[in-house]
């Protein structure tokens, strides 16, 4: 990982070769979040989790990083082949100090569509965000096959559509791994993906297969193991509430994650997991929201040294419009943890703020908020994370609040918003 200086000016560089052929369209996406919290004169903020939860925290405000992406993409026809070139970049801070931040590629690869041997197949190759699927209030992406790869989708196979691809990983970890280029776990994953399956007026399926296996065996990483994971995802367009309704059933075995991604590289096939979760939207009138509800369940990993539990999160977030550009935004989210021969460890957060929005929608941005978050967790929690305890200041305390001001901003192309 670069620093941003280091790595900004070869960004800029690559903008301005791809800016200089006017021959192609280029278009610009992006997304961060940022801004100013405290909480006591001890942190300058703090923030509310249970760790190893597989569906992420209540983000709203509660996010103690500073994040963006920025992407270019440059398009054009040649000879009845549409091709997209596509590069983004990414700056990270975890803190909201302004010192030193580290960057890197996020995404760097070309596709293409309309080759005479299948004009209506999609072909790609190179490092990407691939088949996400999220629930935004948890910043959770339930299916998420990012990666190094190549592969091949939006393919006809009779009224539904078919994308198979490849991916390769030298450090036999998840997307986000910068790497070392030694190889020393390597790992390889191949995903198969049928989406658009109509099952019901307004509904439709979508089948995610994950087949992963680690190819390493050595003193320093262990061995690499086989996996295999499957995702049922069920979409529903609810007119009547202006929204719709997301399902989701998946399980994975051995080193395939439950997102359809690399797990843990050298999990037995025996250590087996799962979950079931529920996600509606709405926008009725000035009212807008999402709300969640997750369970599920993870085998213990003897080799790995994590104990079999169980995981419970529920929760949502609304808006109100007030006026066009002024909305009040509260966000309430419960999770539990219980791993076996353990206390049950528990978390309830609460958030509120008032927001400019540059429309009354939910999902309008980018937003300017105000707020302040309250938290309350139990003993348990505080013994799950270390000397620290869950604020990490070590002082005992099971409940907290914090204040702060914080933006939102994304292309209306871009996700994730926040």
């Amino acid at each position: 990982m670069n620093t941003i200086r280091q790595f900004a000016p070869r960004a800029l560089a690559l903008a301005a070769a791809m800016v200089a052929s006017q021959a192609y369209a280029v278009d610009f996406d992006g997304y961060f979040r940022t801004g100013p919290g405290l909480t006591s004169k001890d942190a300058a903020r703090a923030c509310y989790d249970l760790g190893g939860m597989s569906g992420g925290h209540y983000r709203l405000g509660n996010e103690c990083d500073l994040y963006g992406e920025f992407g270019l993409a440059q398009t054009g026809t040649t000879e009845g082949v549409a091709w997209k070139a596509k590069v983004m970049f990414n700056e990270y801070n975890n803190g909201t100090d302004i010192g030193k931040s580290s960057s890197s590629f996020e995404q760097m690869y070309v596709e293409g569509k309309g080759f005479d041997i299948a004009p209506g197949t999609n072909f790609w190759i190179g490092k990407r965000f691939y088949g996400r699927k999220d629930v935004h209030i948890l910043d959770t992406f339930f299916v998420r096959m990012d990666g190094v790869g190549a592969g091949a989708d939006q393919i006809d196979i009779g009224g539904a559509k078919l994308g198979v691809a490849y991916f390769g990983s030298d450090t036999g970890a998840g997307f986000g791994d910068a790497g070392n280029g030694l190889a020393t776990n390597p790992g390889s994953r191949f995903n198969v993906d049928v989406s658009d399956i109509g099952l019901n007026p307004g509904g439709a399926l979508r089948v995610t297969g994950t087949v992963t296996q680690g190819r390493f065996d050595n003193v320093a990483h262990g061995k690499g193991t086989s996996g295999f994971g499957l995702s049922l995802q069920h979409t529903q367009d609810i007119a009547a509430i202006g929204g719709g309704n997301t399902l989701w059933l998946q399980y994975a075995q051995g080193s395939a994650g439950l997102d359809g991604n690399f797990g843990t590289m050298t999990a037995e096939s025996s250590v087996k997991k799962w979950r079931l979760v529920e996600s509606l939207g709405w926008q009725v009138g000035e009212l807008g929201g999402q709300a969640v509800a997750l369970f599920g369940q993870h085998d213990q990993d003897v080799i790995n040294g994590t104990a079999k539990y169980t995981e419970v999160s529920i929760g949502g977030r609304g808006s109100y419009a007030l006026t066009k550009n002024f909305k009040l935004v509260a966000e309430l989210g419960y999770m539990q943890k219980k791993p076996d021969g353990s206390e049950t460890q528990k978390l309830t957060k609460f958030t509120f703020a008032p927001t400019l929005s540059a429309g009354p929608g939910f999902w309008s941005r980018p937003e300017l908020r105000l707020y302040v978050t309250t938290a309350k967790w139990n003993d348990a929690a505080n013994a799950a994370s270390g000397l620290g305890g869950l604020t990490g200041l070590g002082n005992g305390k099971t409940s907290g609040t914090s204040f702060g001001a914080h933006c939102g901003s994304t292309d209306p192309r871009c996700e994730p918003c926040t």
